[in-house]
């Protein structure tokens, strides 16, 4: 019986997870995915990161140089306006963040530079190893995947999936619910609102860096100011200088607040809005699980329980169905 069938025989009637009422559904082996489902390596960030940097700052300092600005005041006053706004702009920085929000956002950045991890084929295994688990409990009781849950990294399920099976992010939220599952103390209620909190203290942690990078980046303009009034006071204690001199102090004076603007707007708050993006995605991933988990507590079969899950997807990264039909087909 293929997926699609045992979807279609199930729409709009509940089966208990360990039901004999049904028959369980039996996957023949297919044949290997495709090229265009294998599981590439994640789609690199860093070359769109290096291209957007490029046109901001190519743009701007180009179009200066293309309308006779004189280079050389920008790069006599550039050492000295960096050392006062991004000095003072650390220093800020870690005044305003505890120790666990700065170590997150040391991690985070570097991260966000790297390739999204949160694709179509990661989707695709998550899937196939809740299916998985989900049929076992379904046809040898719930009591069989005790050890798959108390035990993960020793389980031939979860090594079966190695990217996702090697996420303890991913490892711990689902073999912390299995195992409620399988004690059969809470309902599913009870679980949905302990999965709720916990995505919302997730969802919390990951947007600690972006916060704090997006007041980073809301103070620069600020220190650019600061800088410039530094610049112009120490313009004013020269006013005998002839008026060449004056007008190249008042100029690398205005660097300060080119310079704070420029970072604030094209370089850190660029950042903080592609770490929010990122963590949108992790979200997801557990809304995945959540509502995977909750269809089987619900009564449906696996089959339908990880259409669930597929459906809670963000549209450019969620596989078809036939997409996720042929690649559990693919893994028994």
């Amino acid at each position: 019986m293929c997926l699609s069938e045992c979807m279609l025989r199930c729409d709009g009637m509940r089966c208990p997870l360990q039901s004999d009422t049904f028959k369980p559904l039996q996957i023949p082996p297919g044949p290997p995915l495709s090229s265009s489902f294998a599981f590439a390596a994640p789609r690199s960030q860093s070359m769109f990161v290096i291209i957007g940097y490029a046109l901001t700052f190519g743009c701007v300092f180009g179009v200066f140089v293309a309308h006779g600005g004189n280079v050389k005041v920008l790069l006599d006053a550039l050492p000295f306006e960096m050392i006062t706004i991004g000095g003072a702009a650390a220093g800020a920085f870690i005044v305003n963040n505890q120790p666990k929000v700065l170590k997150a956002t040391a991690a985070a950045v570097p991260a966000a530079l790297k390739g999204n991890k949160y694709t179509k084929a990661r989707y695709l295994e998550l899937l196939a190893l809740l299916y998985d688990i989900l049929q076992k409990a379904r046809k040898e009781g719930l009591m069989a995947i005790e050890k798959d849950v108390e035990t993960p990294q020793e389980s031939e399920i979860f090594k079966k999936y190695p990217t996702v099976g090697s996420d303890h992010h991913v490892v711990e939220f689902t073999t912390d619910y299995l195992r409620m599952m399988v004690s059969g103390n809470l309902n599913a209620h009870e679980i949905e609102a302990l999965m709720d909190s916990e995505i919302d203290t997730h969802h919390q942690e990951a947007h600690a860096p972006v916060a704090a990078l997006t007041r980073l980046a809301g103070a620069l303009p600020a220190f650019g100011i600061v800088a410039a009034v530094l610049g112009v006071v120490n313009t004013m204690g020269s006013v005998g200088q002839p008026p060449a001199v004056l007008g190249g102090m008042i100029a690398s004076a205005l660097v300060g607040t080119f310079l704070g603007i420029l970072l604030a707007y094209g370089l850190v708050e660029p950042i903080a809005g592609l770490l929010e993006q990122r963590a949108e995605d992790a979200a997801k991933e557990f809304a995945c699980i959540k509502s995977t988990l909750l269809a089987s507590m619900q009564g449906y079969n696996p089959a339908t329980a990880i259409e669930f899950g597929r459906k809670v997807l963000f549209s450019g990264d969620r596989p078809t169905f036939i997409e996720l039909e042929g690649h559990v087909k693919g893994k028994k």
